[in-house]
């Protein structure tokens, strides 16, 4: 074998490998920053009415399944008006608290609000995600953005702490809680309940919705689509690299 096919080869191999590893490293990164606990719609007008929440909960584990999940509501800036729909296999457990400062709105003076919701009884298997859908009657008007930190229960034992809200201008931290930011808007262009007719679950100052699902069903999906489309873009910038190196090793061949 001639020393030309020999260093032409060789150089394939170097940039096959420097190919899977960029590809590794690119999906790893990927799938680290969808992993982890999220809400969605990703924001909300202030004090937007008749809404949905969607805690989406993936599970982290090969060898757990998530056995329940802890959502902490805000009760500096409450949510107004709780509601838990249903989910099949899970129990949901509602915890209210009084505030320290009461809430006044056009039906009165909101004196508690929930502060914690935890569903237990069901299970996440690996490789999968369960989507836990919270209704509200009213968002705060008075903060920018809303944490809701999060504990996830694993079959093992194992805890995993979403609590972590990123700050200022940083990086997103390693355990972020699902974090909804609140805009300054017009609430009708908001997404809006559609399950409250069947919603379990409490608490005051409830105002209940019924005309948007479909519009709560666009923002998972478009989330979903540019979730498919970053994959998908990755995916084509390795293949680019690869079709670069080869025509590099190709040029340098046929001028030996």
């Amino acid at each position: 074998m001639s020393t030309t096919h020999t260093r032409t080869r060789s150089a394939l191999r170097r940039a096959g490998t420097l190919t899977a590893v960029t590809a590794a490293a690119l999906l790893a990164a990927a799938g680290a920053a969808s992993a982890h606990v999220t809400v969605h719609p990703e924001s909300y007008a202030k004090g937007a009415t008749d809404g949905v929440l969607t805690f989406r909960v993936p599970n982290e584990e090969d060898t757990a399944s998530t056995s329940k999940v802890q959502v902490f509501l805000p009760t500096d800036h409450p949510v107004l008006g709780v509601l838990v729909h249903p989910q099949d296999g899970w129990k949901p457990k509602v915890t209210t608290t009084r505030l320290k400062t009461p809430v006044k709105t056009d039906d009165g003076t909101i004196t508690d609000a929930v502060s914690e919701i935890t569903w237990t009884g069901g299970k996440i298997g690996a490789g999968q995600y369960e989507d836990f859908d919270v209704a509200f009657g009213q968002l705060p008007e008075d903060t920018g953005q809303l944490a809701f930190k999060t504990l996830q229960t694993y079959s093992d034992g194992k805890v995993v702490r979403w609590i972590e809200a990123p700050a200022a201008g940083d990086d997103e931290p390693e355990n972020p809680a699902p974090l909804l930011k609140l805009t300054a808007g017009d609430d009708d262009a908001a997404p809006a309940a559609s399950k409250s007719g069947s919603d379990s679950g409490s608490v005051s100052g409830s105002k209940s919705g019924s005309d948007g699902a479909s519009k709560s069903a666009a923002a998972d999906s478009d989330d979903s689509t540019a979730r498919g489309i970053g994959t998908a873009g990755l995916v084509v910038g390795v293949l680019g690299l690869a079709a670069a190196a080869f025509a590099i090793v190709r040029s340098r061949s046929a001028r030996s």
